[in-house]
């Protein structure tokens, strides 16, 4: 009796060990999004790496900070940990608890799954400014590939190679930034301005604005075919402007050599713009803006690096998938940064235009968004998140100093969202 006891016994202990064995088993691995997170920046890096090779991911969105839910291997937990990206173990039994509290009617959560990764390409001149740019900044920082295409390749029709866009800072109307009145003298100017004029010739064109115009609607098909556009500071206003002004000559002489129509601003057709209506150009050529669009000159005094932020709006996770994902965020509160166009005045948007993160109390959209043919835009007002007055000439801005930046999150959210299933791509 006592051997057949503990033969039961024995055997109990061996199936409660293998049991327990399957439910502690590693199933997946959830890289938390909320302030436990390390490094932030480079979790969307092993996130694009892992579709990269193949593997396929899901956005747990507004779940701790819009986790990301990877599967487990040996190989992924050894990447995380090379990147300082903290990444916890789950179960079986952890991963469906967790489904379980997205997927109830009481959450606003939901997981969308990731698929491929995009094909990014980034918009920047191959001279040497003396700037930098946010997003291939943070690209880099997040070991996210990319390539750089410029005027030449656009027109060559290499766009539709790619996923996803980026617009660097640009003037899309021909006046160089309308950097002439405080750098005109300057060599980068100089050398800058001699590049676009070469590259109008070399394809016909008679002026930079008729380059720019040409390039613009190459990015416009690229969208209306099924692309993604994302742009900040000088671009998203300026590429709208240079849209309107579709054969009309808004630039001054030293942009173009000859004068500008005196009813140019009655001429602007906003039917043809993305984002914007009823603004107003600048056409002083001494004036650091483009148009009315841009609300850096009209801000309080009083506004500073101390008190300016924005807000994200929080939207439906089980319907509005794409502006949910877009501001996924440890928070929800973000501070303000300046640019040459540091955010758009909420007036001048067009009715469709879904706000993202406004500061409300002064009329600004800070992030905006919206749809053209299959395609999506993104426009992000200011240059740097984590430099509130970048100037021309200032050093970049150093990552490794910002790993949680909740503002470059809101660069990365739009390199991830392309790769979102199809079905869950909706509005």
């Amino acid at each position: 009796m006592k051997k057949g006891k503990c033969l039961f016994a024995a055997l109990l202990a061996v199936v409660l060990t293998v049991g327990a064995g399957n439910l502690c088993r590693a199933s997946q691995l959830l890289l938390p999004m909320d302030r436990e997170q390390s490094n932030h920046l480079k979790a969307y890096g092993v996130a694009y790496w892992v579709l990269a090779n193949g593997g396929e991911i899901s956005w747990l969105l507004n779940y701790r900070g819009g986790s990301f839910l990877l599967p487990y291997s040996r190989e992924i937990e050894s990447e995380c940990a090379l990147r300082d990206v903290r990444a916890q173990v789950l179960s079986d039994v952890q991963v469906r608890a967790l489904r379980e509290e997205i997927a109830s009617a009481s959450s606003n959560m939901d997981e969308v799954p990731l698929q491929k990764a995009p094909r990014i390409a980034v918009y920047s001149p191959k001279n040497k400014l003396p700037w930098d740019d946010a997003v291939t900044l943070v690209l880099t920082y997040a070991e996210i590939p990319y390539d750089v295409l410029y005027d030449g390749e656009v027109l060559s029709g290499e766009l539709p190679l790619y996923d996803w866009l980026h617009l660097h800072h640009e003037d899309f109307t021909g006046q160089f930034g309308k950097f002439w009145g405080a750098y005109g003298r300057q060599e980068w100017y100089r050398e800058d301005e001699a590049a676009q004029k070469a590259m109008a010739a070399k394809f016909g064109f008679g002026k930079v604005s008729q380059l720019k115009l040409a390039v613009a609607h190459k990015i416009r098909d690229f969208v209306l075919g099924g692309g993604f556009l994302f742009a900040m500071c000088s671009a998203p206003d300026s590429y709208d402007i240079a849209l309107a002004a579709e054969g009309v000559d808004i630039c001054q002489p030293p942009f173009d050599g000859d004068a500008m129509q005196s009813d140019a601003q009655q001429r602007l057709d906003f039917s043809k713009t993305f984002a914007f209506k009823d603004f107003h150009i600048v056409t002083d050529p001494y004036a650091y803006e483009v148009s009315d669009i841009d609300v850096t000159l009209s801000r309080p005094k009083t506004l500073n690096e101390k008190n300016d932020f924005f807000s994200l709006f929080e939207f439906s996770a089980k319907w509005d998938w794409i502006p949910t994902m877009l501001c996924q965020n440890h928070e929800r509160l973000i501070h303000g940064f300046m640019g040459q166009t540091t955010a758009f005045r909420r007036s001048l948007l067009k009715p469709e235009v879904v706000i993202l993160g406004q500061n409300e109390a002064l009329g600004e959209a800070r992030y905006i968004h919206g749809t053209y043919g299959k395609g999506t835009w993104t426009f992000l007002g200011g240059h740097d998140p984590e430099d509130y007055q970048h100037f021309v000439g200032d050093p970049p801005t150093d990552l490794n100093l910002y790993p949680s930046s909740p503002g470059y999150r809101l660069i990365l959210n739009n390199i991830l969202f392309p790769a979102a299933k199809k079905e869950k791509q909706k509005t």
